[in-house]
């Protein structure tokens, strides 16, 4: 689904012709190599007409009343419920990804992240007494918002909702590589009646309209979602105005499997997780430790999952996996994995090139490698693609060890017996572990450790993300 607007920002309530100085940008589907859409790329100009235009809207947007804010949000659900298959079909074809996935993931976590902020707004605690002392959370101000590519719906719901019912107003720039949900997204911001400069958009590239987000002086908090390349520069940006900057960056996430671990199931889960979303996933558990002396059973294991992923048509009901999101992408992918084989690696499966019978489209070999050391550069370097690394360990104190021996600290898995699992749990440096495998939670905060960011996403922990603490002393009894 491609937006009528396609060419146009959000800005003030109205869709806009962007700035004269504005350029163009085809869109492209990665698993065609077609281009589908082309859009504007705002320049510093266009980043500062909706920066005001939120500056304006704060002072009365943020006393509106907590009820009204969540009511907003509800309808802002129903819209976007309405046209639910629309952002299936934007992902899609944006993404190249898997008809069901775009339905059954990419769409549905929209979806859920709107679903948890609403129930986590009518239980936040808005304003409270100590002794005399009353504490308000309020908005922060004007949010600048900067969204990925490989989970757009995700990372804008997850920001936009909570932002919303926390008082605050905002300008998002997606990313200019997967633009088309959205755009759809501020479409049903105006159908749910979201005020005139609350809620803006507008597309461009991040060395020009991410920079300006960052640096703007009217700008009070950005918040961010992509490498951490990027997310330094960011910060770098947003320094000199002292905003707050809150970052979802990069990760090379361990899988631990413990001794006492279900082999089969634990390997062939882990191959799936990574391999999810074409690999494209922050959290990905793209390390996976398993004892020395059980790694052969392992690797075959994992060839055998690894190799059960059908690349191709994203319109085939038999499709599990799409393409990587661009050209840049799979050259980068195909020089890490050529790099995994040079450094002594072994190919378990996979390899450079397309995998057999696709001649187009960015599509990536399911790969597996064995035998990796922690100072290869496939266990150091985050790869963005279907790729996993096998470590061997001979102690599970070794296997902690190197899982924490990473500048990334987003996620961890730990997979065996429950009282094990969770004290390896709380080893490792990762802002969140899964043990055995649970059900995503959009309660739990989401965010990490040492270079993979700062701040906390989801539900309440959004909330408060997007608020100020103000203490009223003296003020009483309430």
């Amino acid at each position: 689904m491609i937006s009528q607007h396609v060419s146009e920002f959000y800005i003030n309530g109205e869709w806009v012709t962007p700035s004269s100085s504005a350029t163009k940008m085809g869109v492209e589907n990665p698993a065609t190599e077609e281009i589908v859409a082309e859009i504007a790329l705002g320049s510093i100009a266009d980043a500062d007409w909706a920066i005001m235009a939120a500056r304006a809207a704060f002072p009365a947007y943020s006393l509106w009343p907590v009820a009204e804010r969540i009511a907003l949000v509800e309808r802002l659900l129903a819209a976007y419920n309405a046209r639910y298959e629309e952002f299936a079909e934007a992902m899609s074809l944006e993404m190249g990804a898997p008809t069901e996935w775009a339905r059954g993931a990419q769409a549905w976590a929209g979806q859920v992240h709107i679903e948890s902020t609403i129930k986590a707004a009518k239980d936040f605690r808005w304003e409270y007494s100590r002794a005399s002392t009353r504490i308000l959370h309020e908005g922060i101000g004007v949010c600048g918002l900067i969204t990925p590519w490989n989970w757009p719906m995700n990372q804008i719901a997850c920001k936009v909702a909570p932002a919303l019912v926390a008082g605050c107003t905002m300008v998002l720039k997606p990313s200019e590589i997967a633009p088309l949900s959205g755009l759809l997204f501020a479409e049903i911001c105006h159908e749910a009646g979201v005020p005139a400069g609350v809620f803006n958009l507008v597309n461009g590239t991040g060395p020009v309209v991410g920079a300006r987000l960052a640096s703007h002086p009217e700008v009070d908090m950005v918040s961010f979602t992509g490498s951490t390349r990027a997310g330094i520069q960011v910060a770098t940006n947003a320094a000199p105005t002292v905003k707050r900057v809150a970052q979802e960056l990069g990760g090379k996430s361990a899988n631990i499997i413990l001794p006492g671990a279900d082999l089969q199931l634990a390997v062939t889960s882990g191959v799936e997780g990574c391999f999810g979303n074409s690999g494209q996933s922050c959290d990905a558990p793209t390390r996976m430790f398993v004892p020395r002396d059980r790694q052969e059973e392992a690797l075959a294991i994992a060839r055998e999952a690894a190799e059960a992923t059908v690349p191709g048509d994203p319109k085939d009901p038999a499709t599990t996996n799409g393409p990587v999101i661009s050209k840049a992408q799979f050259d980068k992918i195909q020089g890490l994995i050529q790099k995994g084989i040079d450094e002594g690696a072994t190919l378990v499966t996979g390899g450079t090139g397309r995998p057999q019978g696709l001649n187009r489209g960015w599509f990536v070999r399911p790969t597996v490698f064995g035998d990796v050391t922690n100072t290869m550069t496939i266990a150091r370097e985050e790869i963005f693609g279907p790729v996993l690394a096998i470590l061997p360990y001979d102690t599970v104190d070794e296997a902690v060890e190197m899982a924490n021996d990473t500048v990334y600290g987003l996620a961890a898995y730990v997979q065996g017996p429950l009282e094990e699992a969770r004290a390896v749990g709380r080893r490792l440096r990762a802002g969140q572990v899964s043990l055995n495998g649970p059900d995503w939670d959009t309660f739990a905060p989401f965010g990490g450790y040492k270079q993979s960011g700062n701040g906390r996403e989801y539900a309440d922990w959004g909330i408060a993300d997007f608020c100020e603490v103000k203490a009223l002393v003296g003020y009483g009894e309430a």
